[in-house]
């Protein structure tokens, strides 16, 4: 049997909501708005910066399409600061160029820009480019933006900040990401 949609009225005024400091839980805070907005019949797409599609959510998202779409822009492995290759900067761009256009195309209620914030940090992006999208937003589109580090003109721009900060964490006992859990 195939899902049905019910199809609600948009956004009648889109914001924009940044996700970010050292603690755990931005992607998964994000997520969950992702989760909300999909059962409210709202069309959501997670544009991942610096992420390949290999996390669970990317699993889980699938089982919401069409009403939920993830892309993923990232290569294997970390990045360090100043130690970004070329790729890096070309996926960050192929990422931002494709948010940009489902945003201008109106085919998208929430869109989030996961890590893109770790993307400025890391030089991918810079703050100008990022400042100027914010700019060409739709004013029925939510936008949410999350990573660590975010810069002091992209929170004051947005109209929700939440800075997860970190008490405690199992790293430091040595407990590496577990699968299901962390990613």
């Amino acid at each position: 049997m195939k899902k049905q949609v019910i199809l609600l009225p948009k956004l009648k005024q889109g914001l924009v909501q940044v996700y970010t400091g050292d603690g755990k839980g931005k992607t998964t805070a994000a997520l969950g708005l992702a989760l909300r907005a999909a059962g409210h019949g709202l069309k959501v797409v997670i544009v991942q910066f610096m992420k390949m599609p290999r996390y669970g959510e990317h699993k889980a998202l699938q089982s919401l399409a069409p009403q939920v779409m993830v892309k993923a822009f990232g290569r294997p492995g970390f990045i360090h600061r100043g130690g970004a290759q070329p790729e890096d900067y070309e996926l960050a761009r192929k990422a931002l160029t494709f948010a940009r256009e489902i945003m201008l195309k109106g085919e998208v209620d929430v869109l989030i820009l996961d890590e893109i914030n770790n993307a400025l940090y890391f030089g991918l992006l810079n703050e100008e480019e990022v400042l100027n999208f914010l700019k060409e937003r739709p004013p029925q589109v939510e936008v949410v933006l999350t990573g660590r580090n975010a810069p002091s003109s992209i929170i004051a721009v947005a109209d929700l900040v939440t800075e997860l900060r970190c008490i405690k964490h199992p790293y430091e006992k040595g407990i590496a990401a577990r699968q299901g859990i962390e990613f």
